[in-house]
């Protein structure tokens, strides 16, 4: 009885001892840290992907190609089922830290960047867009160190999956970054805008499409511009993502609502009717 209740324990502990290694092989699976931080990075870049493979190397490259090095780069993935992973672990930099698991969406994505980020501030970089040179973060490092602003930004322009320059953004940077700047629109595209991650709050997912315009108005109201610096370059190639016509229109729908709660109903209704005559000229190139 003796040797055959031992024998029951033994299976006992080989059983759990079996359900710990499992449970370990599936947190290395989806949480791979390379190289952790010590102490804490400029900037923490972060670059949400599910399913990306093809555009998520130009955007590895350029990460990779920067002179400046006092940064972390952290790839949220939505548990992608392609060589996204791979593609990554490949072409990475050694700051690399990959996360991939099932989540909520875009900004829900965002959100674990935001939480799992150690710099001192955070670019989101998404997977086909780039930095627009070598230097972009020795810029944006320069104006952190000379004046420890809130927030950084910079101009960016569009391209095509061969990298080619389409055309300027339609709205411009603004000189000087005042809550007023974003009644007019989103101003500066979300990757361009750099923010000290103690400022920056979490995305609001009741937006599907535009919680970034909704992020970076509550970015700017926790700040005054002199504390926001424009560097005056174009920092970002940003890829034209062919969105939808639907998903365009719901988008839409989504900034008039978040620029009525923040500026109210007359000015998103001025500035709505301000956009028709700018969005007929884009659609027939005039």
């Amino acid at each position: 009885m003796d040797i055959f209740m031992h024998k029951v324990a033994i299976c006992d502990a080989f059983y759990y001892i079996c359900i710990i290694i499992s449970c370990y092989i599936r947190h290395i699976r989806y949480t791979e840290h390379y190289i952790p931080y010590m102490d804490q990075p400029l900037f923490s870049i972060i670059t949400i992907t599910f399913n990306a493979e093809k555009e998520l190397v130009p955007t590895l490259d350029s990460v990779r190609q920067q002179t400046f090095q006092d940064f972390e780069h952290l790839i949220i993935d939505g548990a992608s089922t392609d060589q996204t992973l791979s593609v990554a672990r490949h072409e990475g930099v050694k700051s690399l830290r990959i996360v991939s698991e099932p989540d909520n969406g875009l900004y829900d994505a965002m959100n674990k960047g935001l939480h799992l980020a150690k710099g001192k501030y955070v670019i989101f970089l998404n997977a086909g867009d780039c930095f627009a040179s070598p230097l972009v973060l020795d810029k944006y490092a320069e104006a952190a160190r000379e004046d420890q602003p809130d927030i950084i930004y910079a101009d960016t322009v569009i391209v095509d999956a061969d990298r080619h320059i389409l055309r300027p953004r339609h709205l411009s940077a603004p000189e000087t970054l005042t809550r007023e700047s974003f009644s007019h629109g989103m101003l500066i595209c979300h990757q361009a805008f750099c923010v000290r991650k103690e400022i920056a709050p979490e995305y609001d997912l009741a937006y599907r499409f535009s919680a970034d315009y909704d992020w970076t108005v509550k970015c700017i109201e926790a700040t005054t511009p002199e504390k926001c610096r424009n560097l005056n370059t174009i920092a970002i190639h940003y890829l034209d993502d062919g969105m939808t016509e639907k998903n365009k229109r719901a988008s839409l729908l989504e900034r008039y609502e978040i620029m009525k709660k923040h500026y109210g109903l007359a000015t998103a209704l001025r500035r709505h009717l301000e956009f028709i005559p700018r969005a007929i000229s884009r659609k027939f190139g005039k």
